[in-house]
């Protein structure tokens, strides 16, 4: 799991699937990341097959920490057919900023 830093915002770019098996990896990058002092945090959809409840569950915990201190979470480049139906099924986009 890479992380970019650039002018104000962090990105993560996770790979594979998002599941409970490593769901606090992508916590602890994004716990990284809020604690450098970064308010945006992006995260790269791009290499993501699927994920789960426990992944959703990380994506809401740091919106809402973000949102307490002004920032947001992002997600982008949703490739999988999977994914982006369940964000929809979901109502994620209600959220979270979820840029198709």
């Amino acid at each position: 799991m890479k992380v970019e830093k650039q002018e104000g915002e962090a990105v993560i770019i996770p790979d594979g699937r998002i599941d409970i098996s490593n769901s606090q990896e992508l916590k602890d990058k994004m716990q990284m990341v809020f604690d450098e002092g970064y308010n945006t945090i992006a995260i790269d959809f791009t290499h993501i097959s699927s994920i789960d409840s426990s992944g959703v569950g990380k994506l809401l915990l740091f919106q809402k920490k973000l949102r307490d201190r002004g920032g947001e979470l992002k997600v982008f480049n949703i490739t999988s057919e999977y994914v982006r139906k369940m964000f929809n099924m979901i109502h994620l986009y209600k959220v979270i900023n979820i840029e198709q």
